[in-house]
């Protein structure tokens, strides 16, 4: 009888997290970049009762017997299906179209070099600061390649947009080109992309931030549309969440009552003990 109750809380604990999930990803419906969640639950303990026989000369073989103790989170993972591309008419808006990130460092101004943490993000929805450089809304610098001598270097470089330009393309394969008064093109540098063996196993953090884990494994870093699979640029759009609202408000459903459940298990168990303590009056 008590395991019952005790079993009945951890489905209270569990389907508490199954909620707090589905109400991130519906809070999130219209994040930028955002990538859903999604809770799985696992038994947490057996007691066995009776173990497995074997048959004999006159009897079958019989099975094992145990009573469940309980379920715990078995994990939440984030699912990377791609969400839907927006067009906004802004050349410094980003979606990209396959796999990878955009790769973001802060700067150091102790060595004048981008700082070796680097951070990972969907979210293609730039600006400039007030010295031109290509940042997020957090003031991250978008990582790009240095464009040397016609070609691409594999030099780290900010991307910084001339201030006489006139107007700034992105091509498909990340070339970032500065248009100036008189019409003359010139390429800036070139934004780079991450992609990961287990993109799930990223650690996520604020803002629509990722960062690398030890189960993520080393990103292979190169141009979009690159022979490392990277996904290409679509400039002028962004992505948006992958929440599928339907789905969610499912999982809603199904938290809401798996709770209920295991909190009508914790009254039966109650009422049975208070029967119980009766016996002796």
């Amino acid at each position: 009888m008590m395991r019952g109750m005790f079993a009945a809380i951890s489905g209270l604990r569990a389907h508490q997290v199954m909620l707090d999930v589905t109400a991130n990803n519906i809070a999130n419906v219209n994040t930028i970049g955002y990538k859903s969640q999604r809770t799985s639950f696992k038994e947490a303990l057996s007691q066995v009762q009776k173990g497995a026989s074997q048959p004999s000369a006159a009897l079958g073989g019989t099975n094992p017997a145990g009573v469940g103790l309980g379920v715990s989170l078995g994990g939440i993972d984030t699912m990377l299906q791609a969400g839907a591309v927006q067009t906004t008419g802004s050349s410094l808006d980003l979606a990209i179209q396959g796999d990878g990130f955009f790769r973001l460092k802060t700067w150091d101004a102790t060595t004048s070099s981008l700082s070796p943490g680097t951070l990972y993000t969907r979210a293609g929805n730039f600006t400039v600061d007030r010295d031109g450089y290509l940042v997020t809304q957090e003031g991250n610098y978008v990582v790009g390649y240095t464009y040397s001598g016609g070609a691409l270097t594999t030099t780290e470089t900010r991307i910084q947009i001339p201030t006489t330009a006139k107007s700034v393309t992105v091509g498909q394969d990340g070339l970032v080109t500065a248009v100036d008064s008189a019409g003359a093109p010139t390429i800036i540098a070139g934004v780079t992309l991450a992609k990961f063996p287990n993109g799930a196993g990223l650690e996520r953090i604020s803002a629509n931030n990722y960062r690398e884990s030890n189960n993520s494994g080393v990103p292979t870093v190169g141009t979009p549309g690159g022979i490392a699979g990277l996904g290409t640029l679509a400039s002028g759009s962004i992505e948006m969440s992958n929440v599928d609202l339907a789905q969610e408000f499912t999982n809603m459903i199904t938290a809401q009552r798996g709770f209920q459940a295991s909190s009508r298990i914790i009254s039966a168990a109650d009422e049975m003990l208070q029967q119980l303590v009766n016996l002796g009056r």
